[in-house]
């Protein structure tokens, strides 16, 4: 096989994955084989209620090195989950069946027959049910990962929260020298792994201007320190700037990465700047896992309107891979 399948997790049955993965297959001819890790019930009920023509390969997980598969079909190692209806409400009914779907994508990651992984977007409000931040927390914990990042990619402009779904009032107790450390060396292996190139890193500070009124500044104390302990050893990271004016496109231009210290501080600017066009890359686990960067959007269900342009930058990002 010239190029190895990519592994996909639909995640939450009840969310545009479906469709956006229909019109993906549409969109563009991939050269990896694709497979599927979904319920195979659900899937013919979506395709039905969508109206979506496309014959089912049905894979045997435990004999998947000895199968043959191509994208001619839908390559779908089934899992069961009985739902009378095409669309329902998300809830915590979904909890096993999307645990089933991780757990045998997992298996088939850790025998090494691929490295290429994607899942559909989940609820963190019923699946991860408070126990981690998010699926990059989630992931990193199945593979005893003690060191991961979250970055969220676009070809000419890319960010790094530092911390990822956590209450602001807990960021900055969060915000260490070391974990500055860690997220720079993270993005920095994967830019020289895959693009051959050692990346600008721009870093922003915490508070509003890097300024601060209170006894401690995390910018002057933490933040400045870790930088140029990372200059001097030889990365090429900047800052601190502030976060209202270093996404300003005389300034973002100078950099490949920009890391900022909460999530909504990098995540919103670069939405706004590249919308759709962006993929979630976890640096750090033992495969290269991706995920579209939207949540499961349920408002929009059977609707067949959602834009499918993330999960096609994440099939062709994984594609470009043999």
């Amino acid at each position: 096989m010239a190029y190895k399948p990519i592994i996909v997790v639909a995640g939450e049955p009840n969310s545009i994955f479906t469709e956006i993965f229909f019109k993906s297959l549409k969109n563009k001819k991939f050269k990896s084989p694709i497979i599927l890790i979904a319920s195979l019930n659900l899937i013919k009920l979506q395709m039905r209620k969508l109206n979506i023509k496309k014959k089912i390969r049905n894979i045997n997980f435990l004999d998947i090195k000895n199968s043959n598969f191509d994208n001619k079909k839908i390559n779908l190692i089934d899992i069961n989950f009985s739902q009378k209806k095409p669309f329902d409400k998300i809830s915590s009914r979904s909890n096993d069946y999307i645990k089933n779907c991780f757990d045998i994508a997992l298996k088939i990651l850790k025998k090494k027959f691929t490295d290429k992984f994607i899942n559909g977007p989940i609820s963190k409000k019923f699946f991860l049910e408070k126990k981690y931040l998010g699926i990059t927390e989630y992931l990193a914990n199945r593979t005893k990962t003690k060191k991961f990042a979250m970055l969220i990619y676009n070809k000419n402009l890319s960010v790094c929260p530092l911390t990822t779904h956590m209450p602001i009032k807990k960021v900055s107790k969060k915000i260490k020298r070391k974990l500055i450390n860690e997220k720079v060396k993270l993005i920095n292996n994967f830019y020289q792994k895959h693009f051959k190139l050692k990346p600008k890193i721009a870093i922003t500070g915490l508070n509003p201007h890097c300024e601060s009124i209170g006894n401690v500044n995390e910018d002057e104390k933490i933040i400045k320190p870790a930088i140029k302990s990372l200059a001097n050893s030889n990365f090429n990271v900047y800052g601190p700037f502030a976060a209202d004016t270093i996404f300003l496109k005389k300034n973002r231009k100078r950099y490949n990465v920009i890391i900022g210290m909460y999530h909504d501080q990098v995540l919103t600017p670069i939405k706004t700047l590249f919308e759709y066009d962006a993929i979630n890359i976890t640096l750090g686990l033992p495969f290269t896992r991706i995920s579209p960067d939207h949540g499961p959007n349920h408002k929009m269900l059977g609707k067949n309107k959602s834009n499918p342009l993330s999960l096609v930058k994440a099939l062709t990002f994984l594609d470009s891979k043999k």
